[in-house]
């Protein structure tokens, strides 16, 4: 038998045991499948990340617009860029800020609305204590991608721009308009604390007050711009194939993808063995 002074030094002991590996595992929580999911926290604002793989840093944005995922990079469209690049890379991915169907939340930053998703993604990769990076953005994630450019220039080695979106002017509210009738009733029935008021003024000021281009930089950016980037353009609405043709004409060390990649599906394995290619010719030597 334990006396119940021992009794009481163990229980003491395991309970210091239980919380130092509390410790260890803050911030992860372990979600469907038992797959962890970890959890990036600055203020108010809490990111759900994830990462595969091993080699040098390569953050991918999904697309998805304001509903951008990890569940919908996983989906595979038009490629599972996880899958095909794990491989090779430490790939980072997360949750956009208070997407619906992500684990991501934080306020409605109603001045900087791109600025704000931006403040996420580097602050995750200096969460994971990353100094040089490259990125991989799809849809949203093109405008996210030059917007990260334009923040940490010195840190991203080369970037690629996969049917990246853009401001279309025969539809000058195309992008407002979705996002007011698709996330964001979404978005105020699980958010009490925002209301559409709200998010009419938040997406007025991402989608409507300065529309151009790729709505995050001018072309005055993009020409001066030194960091290598692979455009693969599109031609849908959200994704206006006159912009990225003429980001890719006007940045300086720009290459462009074959045109159309995604049809015949037959084509999509090119267009991944191009962003291979490209990968591996601006990777650090070091890496």
């Amino acid at each position: 038998m334990v006396d119940p002074i021992r009794r009481k030094i163990l229980k003491t002991g395991a309970a210091a045991t239980v919380m130092t590996a509390a410790r260890r595992v803050f911030g992860q929580q372990t979600g469907q499948g038992g797959v962890a999911m970890s959890f990036y926290e600055k203020g108010p604002v809490r990111i759900q990340y994830e990462e595969a793989g091993s080699g040098f840093p390569l953050l991918l944005v999904p697309g998805g617009g304001l509903n951008s995922t990890i569940a919908g990079l996983k989906r595979g469209g038009p490629f599972n860029a996880i899958e095909e690049f794990k491989g090779e890379y430490r790939c980072i991915f997360s949750d956009m800020r208070n997407a619906n169907g992500g684990q991501s939340s934080g306020p409605l930053e109603i001045d900087r609305p791109w600025d704000a998703y931006t403040d996420d993604h580097i602050g995750l990769i200096d969460h994971l204590r990353i100094d040089k990076f490259m990125v991989m953005g799809f849809c949203i994630g093109g405008p996210l991608v030059w917007n990260l450019l334009r923040r940490a220039p010195d840190r991203i080695v080369a970037a690629v721009l996969a049917q990246p979106s853009g401001f279309r002017p025969e539809l000058p509210n195309h992008s407002y308009e979705n996002n007011m009738n698709g996330w964001g009733p979404e978005l105020v029935k699980h958010r009490p604390d925002i209301t559409m008021e709200m998010v009419d003024k938040f997406l007025t000021k991402m989608y409507r007050t300065n529309p151009d281009f790729v709505w995050t930089v001018t072309r005055d950016f993009v020409r001066k711009c030194r960091t290598p980037v692979l455009i693969l353009p599109d031609d849908t609405t959200p994704h206006p194939y006159a912009v990225a043709m003429e980001a890719a004409m006007l940045a300086p060390k720009a290459e462009v993808s074959m045109f159309p990649w995604k049809e015949p599906k037959e084509r999509i394995p090119l267009a991944v063995r191009q962003i291979r290619s490209f990968l591996r010719a601006h990777r650090p030597a070091s890496a």
